[in-house]
């Protein structure tokens, strides 16, 4: 086997893990947790069709790309629930740890392109980064919400805990964020969030 595609299919095998990963949303029907797979793939089709949405024009392609790739260090950093105030201490740190070994495995140019799109999404600085961590943010509150607050009731979760982690949201999407601004005052008054 020529050694590039043997470090492809390591990675892909490797990356194979995060199937076993959970996450602490639920999925919509309620039966179980989602896992960084499942959600990784919501997302990225949620970039394709919301796409028109986006508050700057943006290339898909690239926001799709950000967005299956950046859960991968969870592999190795784990999931750190949004709320966990003292898991979010090092979460940086692992999660630069994990990003170099990970995206490590790869030939030198895929590891250049991966390592700076899942760089990209962290910083938030481009179009694409801003509308790809929208949907990251969205998303999960689109799954608490359908399956009954599930996630948000179990961790006491307050409404001012909830904006001060989306807010910004409006950054990527004006538009989609005032449609989940309607989802977080139901879900207060549905007493999925803790008011205040």
């Amino acid at each position: 086997m020529n050694e590039r595609l043997k470090q492809q299919m390591n990675f892909l095998i490797e990356i194979d893990k995060l199937k076993s990963i959970f996450r602490q949303s639920h999925l919509i029907d309620g039966t179980r947790n989602e896992n960084d797979t499942e959600h990784s793939w919501h997302i990225a089709v949620m970039a394709m069709i919301l796409a028109e949405y986006s508050n700057e024009p943006i290339d898909v392609l690239r926001v799709i790309k950000m967005l299956l790739i950046h859960d991968v260090v969870e592999i190795d950093a784990g999931d750190t629930y949004a709320y966990d105030v003292k898991g979010y201490e090092d979460k940086y740190e692992r999660e630069i740890k994990a990003a170099d070994r990970l995206f490590g495995l790869l030939p030198e140019d895929m590891h250049l392109e991966m390592r700076g799109l899942w760089d990209e999404f962290e910083t938030c600085e481009s179009a694409e980064a801003r509308y790809a961590n929208a949907l990251d943010r969205v998303q999960p509150i689109l799954l608490n919400y359908l399956s009954g607050g599930k996630a948000w009731m179990a961790h006491g979760i307050r409404r001012s805990q909830v904006m001060a982690r989306n807010e910004f949201s409006k950054d990527g999407s004006e538009v989609i964020w005032a449609y989940i601004l309607e989802i977080i005052n139901d879900a207060v008054d549905k007493g999925y969030i803790v008011k205040g």
